[in-house]
């Protein structure tokens, strides 16, 4: 079995790109913005390209805000992070810690839902 892995290739007119390598069969991808699956993620195969697939996660206007926005990219069936990436709007942050923080609160909650999922399923 080979791993999968995602790779950015561009932002471009508010539509994030990747491309996916390593996925058995049609994957299926969710994006997670504040907790919230965001709608028109698409996925298709790269012709000519067997196993390879593209990734366009379009990004609602009404999501950009002042401050650091994390948009999480996982695995729908299995919840397992594909990937991550953080738009940053208003005033230059360099070196900010605030994308990290975003980014791992993302995770603890990604982690949270899975813990109480597992328990649920144990406790029969």
């Amino acid at each position: 079995m080979s791993e999968v892995k995602l790779v950015k290739t561009r932002l471009r007119s508010g539509v994030w790109e990747g491309v996916l390598t390593g996925a058995n069969g049609t994957p299926r991808i969710e994006v997670i913005h504040l907790e919230r699956p965001l709608t028109g993620v698409a996925v298709a195969e790269i012709p000519d390209s067997a196993g390879n697939w593209s990734v366009r996660v379009p990004i609602p206007a009404d999501l950009l805000s002042e401050g650091v926005q994390t948009f999480l990219i996982r695995d729908a069936e299995t919840g397992d992070k594909l990937g991550h990436f953080t738009i940053i709007t208003g005033v230059a942050m360099e070196d900010d810690v605030r994308a990290e923080i975003d980014l791992l609160r993302a995770e603890l909650d990604m982690l949270k839902r899975a813990f109480r999922r597992h328990c649920l399923e144990t406790v029969t």
